[in-house]
């Protein structure tokens, strides 16, 4: 019995830290971007050179990607949530489509993001020949136009933040954030001033509930 009650209290802890950590580090990701207070449409050679040897935007890639298990962890808690609720379904959806969404996020770091910290292992002549490849990958050729997939992450956290606003699951506040934060963070490359916001919005309104979650079995 002990043992049990031992284990959920480790899974409320660690759904707490999920809730707490991956906002701020969405938070933290979106802050290193240059340019936030000079927000415009990006193209796509802007959004590769901005990228070639900027160590602290890769290191924020890094961290999205990482980031990517905690989302999923927090999908299957709103499930849950959700679970006795009129609008179960919505919570086993949405999470199905976050969690989806999550998965295609790692891939879309991994293949946008991370092959650019390799890229500059290379001497500029060499970059420069090799940037139509790079062209080809921003652009999503081949299989990478399943990246596109990364839409279902604020799809899916989306309908779950409207069955948590409907069944009054959440204080009201906290779910009208959390649904704004996570329709907004989608926001295309060059508007991170935006996607800064609505990752303060998800901190504003997650956080404290992960703390609370903690708090309950200290």
């Amino acid at each position: 019995m002990n043992e049990n009650i031992l284990l959920h209290q480790i899974e409320q802890i660690g759904v707490g830290l999920a809730l707490i950590i991956f906002p701020l580090l969405f938070v933290f990701a979106f802050a290193v971007h240059p340019g936030l207070l000079s927000p415009h449409m990006l193209s796509l050679e802007e959004i590769i050179l901005r990228a070639h040897k900027n160590g602290l935007l890769q290191f924020g890639h890094v961290l999205v990607t990482l980031n990517t298990g905690l989302l999923i962890v927090v999908a299957l808690h709103f499930m849950k949530l959700l679970d006795r609720s009129s609008l179960a379904w919505a919570g086993f959806i949405g999470a199905a489509i976050a969690i989806l969404g999550a998965i295609i996020l790692a891939a879309d770091k991994g293949a946008l993001c991370l092959t650019m910290s390799a890229f500059d292992t290379l001497p500029e002549k060499v970059f420069a020949q090799i940037m139509p490849g790079v062209m080809a990958m921003f652009t999503k050729q081949g299989w990478l136009v399943l990246l596109w997939g990364i839409l279902f992450l604020p799809i899916g956290f989306a309908i779950q933040a409207i069955a948590l606003l409907k069944t009054n699951t959440l204080p009201l506040w906290q779910s009208i954030l959390f649904l704004i934060g996570v329709l907004l963070v989608a926001t295309p490359d060059g508007l991170e001033i935006i996607n800064l916001s609505a990752s303060i919005m998800l901190a504003i309104a997650l956080v404290p509930y992960g703390i609370q979650i903690i708090a309950k079995v200290l």
